[in-house]
């Protein structure tokens, strides 16, 4: 029932746009101070990672720049706290998945541990060649916030790293928002660097 309110409330923004003010630009900002557990970044580029899927194949984020990732991880000593945020995870998919987002947006959870209750088509778990914590370590330290927590890392399309929900406190509507406010920006244009780039890759 939770799932269908949140999808229908997602429905009725459009609607709504007209009427009332939309952050749009400014969602950082608002969600913010919505949302406690949320960190803005804003960082152009993500640390490298090298992943495979459970079949052994590459998976390269840099080949998802037209999707949003929504990425986790899993080290072996996290425990509890992990194993809570993979279920508010679950919970964010649910709900995005029942709306026409589900098109846009990947959820990565890079580490061994099996979760069941997820939608294969738009998440997958990954290994991490050099292993999940120095990984999980490399993406904690875009954070400013002293936490041993595990974070969320949002990667907006075009390979933005948009921001971070840290710990198991934050509300599962509010990174459904944050999402779907993502999937309204327009995929930026790729600047110099990445041009110069992707002759390489």
């Amino acid at each position: 029932m939770k799932r269908m309110i949140i999808a229908l409330a997602l429905l009725l923004v459009p609607a709504m746009e007209a009427a009332a003010h939309h952050p749009g630009e400014r969602i950082d900002e608002v969600m913010a101070e919505r949302e406690p557990a949320f960190e803005p970044t804003d960082l152009r580029r993500t640390p490298q990672l090298a992943l495979s899927d459970a079949s052994g194949a590459a998976v390269q984020i840099h080949d998802m720049k037209d999707k949003i990732v929504v990425l986790s991880f899993i080290p072996r000593t996290c425990g509890d706290p992990c194993a809570v945020q993979q279920a508010l995870l679950r919970e964010v998919q649910e709900s995005v998945n029942v709306t026409p987002m589900r098109e846009m947006v990947v959820f990565l959870t890079a580490g061994t541990a099996t979760d069941p209750g997820w939608d294969d088509t738009n998440w997958s778990r990954v290994a991490v060649e050099n292993g999940t914590v120095p990984a999980a370590a490399s993406f904690s330290a875009l954070s400013e916030r002293e936490s041993e927590a595990p974070m969320v890392h949002v990667i907006a399309r075009g390979g933005r790293h948009a921001g971070i929900f840290h710990g198991v406190e934050f509300g599962p509507v509010n990174l459904v928002l944050y999402i779907n406010e993502l999937t309204r920006a327009p995929l930026p244009e790729p600047g110099l660097l990445d041009r110069v780039l992707g002759i390489f890759n």
